[in-house]
Formats: C-alpha cells, structure tokens, sequence
C-alpha cells in the first residue's frame, strides 16, 4: 500500500529521479556561448532539456551537451543576425562586455540594463 506524497509513492516504485542541477545563470543576464560566436540575454530557464528530440539529435555528437543540466532560452545575436537560442549550461559563460544585447526583443520583456543585467519589466515577474 502506498502511503505519503507522491514523490514517496514513485521513490517507492523504484523510478529513478532524475539528477538535479542548479542553474548558474538568472533571467536577465548576459552570457556568451563557449564555442559559437554569439551572445544573449537570458529569458527563460528549464532545469533540464525540454525541446525535443530531433533537434537534439541535430547537435553533432561530439558536441552534444548531456541533458541532465540547464538549458537556457536567449534574445541571441551575433555580427550578422539576432534570433532566440536553446544552450545547455556547460556551454555558456558570463558575457562581461557591458554591451547591450541588440536583439528587437530585448525592450518586449526587459527594462533598464543595471551592472551588466537586464531587469525583466514587472508585469512579467512571477
């Protein structure tokens, strides 16, 4: 008979859990990707890898990141185009450039950039 919340009725069953990673970047920061040349502001976080799988296929092999970390939605740009990326957190890195991020999406969901970090307007907070 199971008894107690739900996560004791699955650690009961014997389902594993899935690692938990902490995410080292916040909403609002400005990060650089490790190996690609491009930047962004982060806009939304998923503790683990939430797109699917085709695309993570796409990644080659040898790059592929593991799933079981944060992934980061980003306003991303680069020298010839702005568009939203989907990076893994091994992947990312404080940007300490100082520079706006220069993505048309920036002013829909973030205010005033302070000390490197964009405030996220406050009709869109939680």
């Amino acid at each position: 008979m199971n008894r107690g919340t739900p996560i004791d009725n699955i650690l009961d069953a014997g389902v594993p859990m899935p690692s938990i990673s902490s995410a080292r970047f916040g909403i609002g920061e400005i990060v650089r990707h490790r190996m690609f040349d491009f930047r962004g502001v982060i806009f939304d976080v998923d503790p683990v890898f939430a797109n699917s799988e085709e695309w993570y296929q796409a990644i080659p092999e040898g790059i592929r990141p593991r799933k079981d970390q944060p992934f980061y939605h980003l306003l991303a740009e680069n020298d010839e185009s702005t568009y939203t990326a989907y990076v893994s957190q091994q992947n990312l890195m404080h940007d300490d450039s100082d520079e706006p991020v220069d993505h048309p999406a920036v002013g829909d969901l973030f205010g005033d950039m302070t000390d490197g970090r964009y405030e996220l307007k406050a009709g869109l907070k939680h």
